[in-house]
């Protein structure tokens, strides 16, 4: 899967730093409790049902803590599961298993609730031509395994940050004076600093919808909040020459007739900003 922003790097600083976090000078109950010595076999457990997500994080920060540890896939990410399926197995260190285990936890449990909620809202709009994707409301520093969740549920990444596309938001198109200055300025800002990014701006009616239809020099038009009378409106208006967002307010329950006004994208921050995590379990034993 080819995501920009999922580097080695990046994903290493970041089981890097959630290590750091949860270990601090030592896990003192394990350290304590037991002895080095013991060898442990443990299951990932599924106990409930959903699509999988955090394989390939869970197998990086089981080697992060102990490079001797070793790891049986039985499931990858994106694959269907459901209760009592076993996702992997680890066998090694039980120190260094129990150490790893809330970790990977954490991660798994909310990536695969976003990748099944994802998948969820996919099935939905499906046999339209519009495509399910997230936005910015994600969780500070998890951003990176939010948005990927939501790749492996079959949905599609917004700009990731502030620095790798422009959005003028209302807020933008307000400060700015209105929809035209918004525009130049942003484009004149652009050419000053020799980037090119993709620009995408808000409206809210369809006034505003022909305004930027008559100023031009944007990628991809945002229709906010509005009607399903509004939109299909504003669709027609629009009629291929750049593509469209539809967001704010959307439901499941009304997610399929916004996607058959025929908009290309649907931005659900529901995705990421009030999913519920799907129920996973680190079981260990000793081998004896």
């Amino acid at each position: 899967m080819l995501l920009p922003y999922l580097t080695d790097a990046a994903l290493e600083q970041f089981v890097r730093l959630a290590l750091a976090e949860d270990i601090g000078e030592g896990d003192h109950s394990t350290l304590g409790a037991v002895p080095p010595t013991t060898i442990g076999h443990a299951v990932l457990l599924v106990k409930d049902t959903g699509i999988l997500a955090g394989v390939a994080v869970a197998k990086k920060i089981a080697e992060a803590v102990d490079a001797t540890l070793q790891i049986q896939l039985l499931k990858q990410d994106g694959d269907p599961i459901t209760r009592g399926d076993i996702a992997f197995t680890v066998t090694g260190k039980a120190q260094s298993i129990l150490v790893a285990e809330r970790l990977i936890l954490n991660c798994m449990q909310r990536m695969s609730g976003i990748a099944t909620y994802t998948h969820t809202l996919c099935k939905i709009i499906e046999g339209t031509s519009a495509r399910i994707m997230d936005t910015r409301k994600t969780t500070p520093n998890f951003r990176m395994l939010e948005k990927w969740a939501v790749a492996i549920g079959g949905g599609l990444n917004h700009r990731f940050a502030l620095y790798d596309m422009v959005m003028l938001k209302d807020n933008h198109v307000d400060l700015a004076g209105g929809v035209q200055p918004a525009i130049e300025h942003v484009t004149d800002y652009l050419r000053a600093k020799h980037k090119t990014l993709k620009i995408e701006i808000e409206t809210r009616t369809l006034a505003e919808v022909e305004e930027v239809l008559r100023v031009g020099g944007v990628d991809v038009i945002m229709l906010d909040n509005m009607s399903l009378t509004d939109m299909k409106q504003a669709v027609a208006l629009i009629g291929g020459r750049y593509k469209t967002e539809a967001s704010g307010g959307i439901t499941e329950a009304t997610l399929r007739a916004v996607a058959e006004c025929g908009v290309d994208y649907i931005s659900v921050g529901a995705l990421t900003h009030s999913v519920k995590s799907l129920d996973l379990s680190l079981k260990i034993s000793v081998v004896p």
